[in-house]
């Protein structure tokens, strides 16, 4: 047998960082199988309204579902959070604190929700003659599981109660063959992967009636010491914000990524949305909107998007710049 020592550097993991940031999302409804996370349509279940409050601090969502039909339906209702880096070159702020406070509240009482933790890697791919990590992740929970990778261990991005490269050494001592092709060996093995942890809750919608859902957590945010060029499209960065940009010519800024796109996972439009998104004073704030409603400044720091039957068929990513 032959014992492979990995040197785990985080640099590609890094490089794969920076192109994206923190991603939450939309309730949907679905299960969480051996095979992945399955999210499903539900023709019965309408979201009715979608009040979603955006900052660095805090996230909030208080949705509005209707039940069409005449029988009660009990649904399992998932809330993926972000999948976190094991590198920890990752420059994100307190991810501890953003796995800890999910809460869940439905008809006006708590919920505590299960959870559940998958982890993802990028398969190598070669394009053009070289060899690079592919953009789109493969759930790897199952090869995780079979190398004897405990859940908590594969949440240790999230809780940093086990050492990654450890986790990253037995995982090349496992010579499990599905992992050849997530491993970059140049002289150096990189391995990267991410953890997502998932919450998941049996909801009962009730006959012909409107249930109320609400759930807050501190999200997980990500940014760097400069906003360069090449990411002003991402954020949509427009001539006016950039005459904000401070004279010196550093631009630090923080970033997150909502997915709104799973909530398109319901029986209709979402029949009322509204967006709200905060920043800091010493801030500039800059996002892009592709549906029919503007964007309105309803106070000093303070923006707002209404939206009448909504369909998301995108995601939202917002910058926080400093000025």
């Amino acid at each position: 047998m032959v014992k492979r020592h990995l040197m785990f550097s985080g640099t590609l993991a890094y490089a794969v960082l920076l192109a994206m940031t923190a991603a939450q999302a939309n309730d949907s409804t679905g299960y969480v199988g051996a095979g992945g996370v399955e999210y499903l349509k539900n023709k019965n279940i309408s979201m009715h309204s979608e009040d979603l409050y955006i900052s660095k601090d805090e996230i909030r969502v208080n949705y509005e579902f209707k039940n069409l039909s005449n029988k009660d339906i009990t649904e399992t209702v998932l809330f993926p959070m972000p999948a976190v880096p094991s590198s920890m070159d990752s420059d994100y702020a307190d991810i501890s604190a953003t796995y800890d406070n999910f809460k869940v509240w439905a008809s006006g009482k708590p919920i505590i929700p299960n959870q559940h933790v998958r982890t993802f890697m990028h398969p190598i791919v070669t394009k053009d003659g070289n060899r690079h990590y592919g953009e789109t992740p493969i759930d790897t929970t199952n090869i995780f599981k079979a190398c004897d990778i405990s859940d908590a261990e594969m949440m240790s991005p999230w809780t940093y109660k086990f050492d990654t490269d450890d986790i990253n050494q037995r995982l090349v001592d496992c010579n499990n063959k599905a992992l050849d092709k997530f491993i970059y060996d140049e002289g150096y093995f990189y391995m990267p992967w991410d953890s997502q942890i998932i919450y998941s809750w049996e909801q009962t919608f009730k006959a012909n009636t409107t249930t109320k859902v609400k759930h807050t957590y501190k999200p997980l945010v990500g940014g760097s010491v400069h906003l360069g060029e090449e990411e002003f499209p991402n954020f949509c960065v427009d001539s006016s914000t950039q005459r904000g940009f401070h004279k010196g010519g550093g631009r630090p800024y923080h970033a997150l990524s909502y997915i709104l796109t799973t909530g398109a996972n319901w029986a209709k439009p979402i029949t009322n949305f509204k967006l709200t998104v905060k920043r800091d004073p010493n801030e500039l704030v800059s996002f892009c909107w592709k549906g029919k409603g503007n964007v309105k400044k309803i106070g000093p720091t303070t923006f707002e998007i209404k939206e009448s039957n909504f369909v998301p068929t995108h995601d939202f990513d917002v910058a926080f710049i400093m000025k």
